[in-house]
């Protein structure tokens, strides 16, 4: 680690520690040419999730975007935020470790309505007529058909 005093190339770590709540590891060093000390912190690089839209544009995955469209199908249902914010940080779990970086919209919307289905099945019929752009009442009914068999 280059020394922020002198840029000498070189330094010792006198302590180590978890910081950030263990997100990342605080560094007490010592400079070998100045003798001067300073802090370096070290964490994880994070690689950004890039979401395929349909149209094929790409985009960085956006955790807030996501849960903003949730809340919208939730409106006055009996659906807690911390609920929804559940499903968000599961599906952000669930494809952030995966090994490829790109995921598909269809995927995401797919996690989505699963989770919904097994929450609140008038959330669900609300999310599932945007994202599957629903053009008319028959097609709600046909959803809502299969929700009816499956139940």
């Amino acid at each position: 680690m280059r020394c922020p005093f002198c840029h000498y190339a070189d330094s010792k770590v006198l302590e180590s520690r978890s910081a950030d709540e263990g997100s990342s590891i605080r560094r007490r060093r010592e400079c070998l040419g100045c003798q001067r000390r300073f802090t370096t912190y070290e964490k994880i690089e994070e690689r950004p999730l890039i979401v395929v839209k349909k149209d094929g544009r790409r985009e960085f995955f956006d955790s807030k975007k996501l849960l903003h469209g949730i809340v919208k199908a939730c409106e006055k249902r009996p659906v807690s935020y911390e609920q929804l914010e559940e499903i968000v940080a599961g599906i952000e779990k669930e494809y952030g470790h995966a090994l490829e970086r790109e995921i598909s919209s269809d995927l995401i919307g797919e996690a989505v309505m699963k989770r919904l289905k097994d929450l609140d099945e008038v959330a669900y019929v609300r999310f599932a007529s945007v994202y599957r752009q629903f053009e008319d009442v028959n097609t709600f009914i046909e959803e809502i058909q299969q929700l009816q068999k499956k139940s």
